[in-house]
């Protein structure tokens, strides 16, 4: 009998979100097919799991995935895991997966973290329908294309970003959807210094062109015809709240952020409040 071929989500930072069914089925797979080896063998020391690791990424030679085919004719059953997350969704894997799919092999999904769906739980958007468009070309006719589509959605839609090139996107979103259209930049999700930046598309590129970002980025942008949150507080309460989380030890950024998030503040006026404070 042929093995099979298990798609394995793996944390995006917090080894924690590991569910347990994919940590027990990691110590427990002969074969696993990694995006990057040495990132993967951390996590699978960290199970005390010891299977045979082989690199499976988007620049893989194609003898890679008979290879993999193999391994499960033979009775084996393989992992597929990437860096972070899920599997395929903006990572190799879809080639490998209709591949062994033709050829009679089985396919077993373990659901578990993606940074799309934890960037839309929290980013205060509406989420029960929205646009994925990954990574964009970094340049040419298809980045143009799915920038003016982006700005024509009516639902959020979802970037990925690598932190050079955040400022780019941010400032060719606002060229095309315009200035004021609100979004939301998810940094380092799960991780210790996780960050939720909320502000217009003006705003949040004049940020990040000042502050060089570091980590994962998802992008969220609005809409057309979302309105930004409605601050759920007067100004006195929110004057009240900065002076209560500056008392106990936050910096003024950190009440910024904290008035913004907690509040539907416009980063403009979460900074005027905070300042003010004597």
């Amino acid at each position: 009998m042929s093995g099979t071929l298990y798609v394995v989500a793996t944390p995006l930072g917090n080894l924690g979100d590991l569910s347990q069914r994919a940590a027990e089925l990691l110590k427990t797979v002969p074969v696993v097919a990694a995006e990057d080896t040495r990132h993967s063998q951390a996590l699978l020391h960290h199970l005390g799991a010891r299977p045979r690791l082989i690199s499976f990424h988007a620049h893989s030679p194609e003898h890679r995935v008979e290879t993999l085919i193999e391994i499960l004719r033979h009775g084996e059953d393989v992992a597929l895991v990437s860096d972070a997350g899920t599997p395929v969704v903006s990572d190799p894997g879809a080639s490998l997966i209709q591949s062994v799919r033709e050829a009679g092999i089985k396919v077993i999904p373990l659901p578990g973290p993606s940074a799309v769906t934890t960037a839309l739980s929290a980013a205060g958007l509406p989420a029960d329908r929205y646009l994925f468009l990954g990574f964009l070309p970094r340049k040419g006719g298809e980045r143009k294309r799915l920038l003016a589509q982006a700005a024509m959605s009516a639902w959020t839609v979802v970037f990925y970003e690598a932190p050079p090139r955040l400022a780019d996107l941010l400032t060719d979103l606002a060229e095309v959807a315009g200035a004021d259209r609100h979004a939301v930049v998810a940094r380092e999700l799960t991780k210790m210094y996780e960050e939720f930046r909320a502000g217009t598309l003006a705003e949040l590129a004049e940020h990040f062109q000042a502050v060089e970002p570091r980590g994962e980025l998802t992008v969220l942008l609005s809409g057309v015809g979302v309105t930004p949150p409605v601050p759920t507080a007067s100004p006195e309460e929110a004057a009240t709240m900065a002076a209560d989380l500056l008392a106990g030890g936050q910096t003024r950024k950190d009440a910024v952020r904290e008035l913004v998030e907690r509040l539907g503040l416009s980063r403009n006026d979460a900074y005027r409040i905070v300042m003010e404070l004597k």
